[in-house]
């Protein structure tokens, strides 16, 4: 029995028969039911392995649920419409979404979520932080495979470029713009698959922090089209988190009269 489930794969089985032995002999389950718990644990941890794979390809390093989301702490965010598009229907309608708001205000936590969803949904999705999405493309000019890593990251039904307006972004010498760079693959993209961005900036500073005004115009004008608007205006959680452990530290100094 060990040699055939090891030749199907069923290696949870494998690892646990001797427990699945003494319950099928304890409890006496009929047939249907047997076959339902041993293959409905494999589905399960296949299922696991599956989404953990995707995760980790996608390029998601954190994982974020919207169960973890603070509501109450940005009460202007409409929970009803972020909790809509969780379900990931604009994805398969191929539509885009920009989130804008304050640092610390949930943008990145709230797409991590969505990322985290595609993946257990098996929807193709990638992740990154603007300036490091810059920088894969940048180093593709210098080794050659600029056209490669442009066509990997037009792919995916649902790019997550998170960020934008935080970090430096790189330009050396005779190389391109970013927003050249970002034209290139928000034009491959536009209309055939979606792009959710968060930004830091207002958009009408995209300009300024891409390098190019009116290239800059034409990725929010492709954006704009089939994009889906959410700005969340509230305050940093991080600075409400750091602020109340910096109250509890034992030393922390009495208020001032």
């Amino acid at each position: 029995m060990r040699r055939h489930l090891e030749f199907l794969g069923l290696t949870l089985t494998l690892a646990e028969l001797d427990e699945r032995l003494a319950w099928a002999t304890r409890e006496r389950p009929g047939a249907t039911a047997l076959l339902e718990r041993v293959l409905g644990l494999e589905a399960a941890r296949k299922l696991e392995e599956r989404i953990a794979r995707r995760v980790h390809v996608s390029g998601l390093v954190e994982r974020k649920a919207l169960e973890a989301f603070d509501w109450n702490f940005q009460p202007k965010l409409d929970k009803a419409m972020v909790l809509e598009l969780a379900r990931l229907d604009f994805v398969r309608r191929r539509d885009d979404l920009v989130i804008t708001g304050k640092t610390g205000t949930g943008k990145s936590h709230i797409l991590k979520a969505f990322g985290l969803r595609a993946c257990e949904q098996g929807i193709r999705m990638r992740y990154a932080r603007c300036v490091d999405l810059l920088d894969d493309l940048h180093a593709g000019l210098a080794d050659g495979s600029y056209a490669r890593r442009l066509k990997a990251w037009a792919a995916p039904a649902l790019l997550i470029i998170d960020d934008v307006g935080l970090g430096q972004v790189k330009k050396r010498g005779d190389e391109p713009t970013a927003a050249h760079t970002l034209y290139n693959l928000i034009d491959r993209r536009h209309s055939k698959v979606s792009t959710a961005v968060t930004s830091n900036i207002a958009l009408s500073d995209w300009g300024r922090f891409l390098g190019d005004a009116t290239l800059t115009a034409a990725i929010l004008d492709r954006l704009a089209m089939h994009a889906i608007r959410i700005d969340i205006d509230g305050p940093s959680y991080r600075q409400h988190v750091a602020a109340e452990r910096a109250g509890q530290r034992p030393d922390a100094s009495p208020p001032s009269a």
